[in-house]
């Protein structure tokens, strides 16, 4: 009895002590989405970008931007990731990403508060709490532009920002001192419920999943299935263990929000970021003990 409570005691000691704010992370959201819908290539698109900037601005890290022109079905678009480093001492990586763009879906206001809003809120929290404690490996957060199909879902038409990215860093030799890269995508819904990603690293996914096992959020991360195809697949082709976080059960099996008009604002919960948020910030701490 004893034990078990001195466990508890450890995993809440443990969540409370990584700082990252659910409510924080929501309202950084609340302003993503107020940009209204994001396509790659739009104004929206850009007045979020300098959005990010100036809260990176903020905070104790390098920027990089990396704009690109991606080949698109309805032509050439300029897009652009933004990436922040947090430095630390060994020379390896984490790399922490998601994107921030949202899909052109004709005749219906797209705002993707869940998709490409939440990670992009949640990045930003972590930005804020990143800045304050030194690091031993390097900490990338990643905000990947172009995600989202223009077209139909193919190799070609779907994750320029990080088949870009992927290719940049493994001709500037950044990709092989990536010791993992965790996306996350859709993991503000009130009832958060995150897929077991088949395609990811398993070793990299069991760590994640213990984790937050450890930490009392075990409910989150299910053992169901799922193959999804999302920004880590870039990575993982290169070589990368990689994970992607993703709750595509949004809305349930009967109402799916994705994709739809549906995916507001009044869907996504603060308590759903907090659980992503404190189980990401005790991984990076336990990756970094990894040699």
């Amino acid at each position: 009895m004893h034990r078990t409570f001195a466990l508890l005691t450890l995993c809440a000691a443990l969540a409370a002590a990584s700082d990252f704010s659910g409510p924080s992370a929501l309202e950084f959201t609340r302003k993503v989405v107020a940009f209204g819908p994001r396509p790659p290539a739009t104004a929206a698109n850009r007045s979020l970008q300098q959005y990010i900037l100036a809260q990176l601005k903020l905070r104790a890290c390098e920027v990089t931007e990396d704009p690109f022109t991606a080949s698109t079905p309805l032509g050439a678009k300029q897009m652009k990731n933004i990436i922040a480093r947090f430095p630390g001492k060994s020379g390896r990586k984490i790399v922490i990403s998601g994107h921030f763009d949202t899909k052109i879906i004709p005749g219906i206001q797209f705002v993707g508060a869940n998709d490409g809003g939440s990670s992009t809120g949640l990045l930003l929290e972590m930005a804020r709490v990143l800045s304050k404690k030194p690091r031993v490996d390097d900490v990338y957060l990643v905000w990947l532009d172009g995600e989202e199909a223009f077209a139909q879902w193919t190799e070609r038409d779907s994750l320029y920002g990080s088949r870009h990215l992927a290719k940049r860093w493994e001709g500037d030799g950044t990709l092989a001192r990536i010791k993992a890269l965790i996306n996350v995508d859709m993991i503000g819904d009130k009832d958060l419920g995150i897929l077991t990603e088949v395609l990811s690293t398993p070793w990299l996914r069991q760590l994640i999943w213990q984790t937050a096992k450890d930490l009392g959020y075990g409910k989150h991360f299910l053992s169901s299935e799922s193959a999804t195809e999302d920004d880590h697949i870039p990575f993982l082709q290169k070589g990368v263990p990689a994970v992607d976080l993703i709750d595509f059960q949004y809305g349930g099996m009967l109402t799916n929000y994705w994709h739809t008009e549906m995916d507001t604002l009044d869907k996504l919960g603060a308590g759903s970021f907090q659980v992503t948020g404190d189980v990401l910030l005790e991984v990076i701490r336990r990756l970094e003990t990894r040699p």
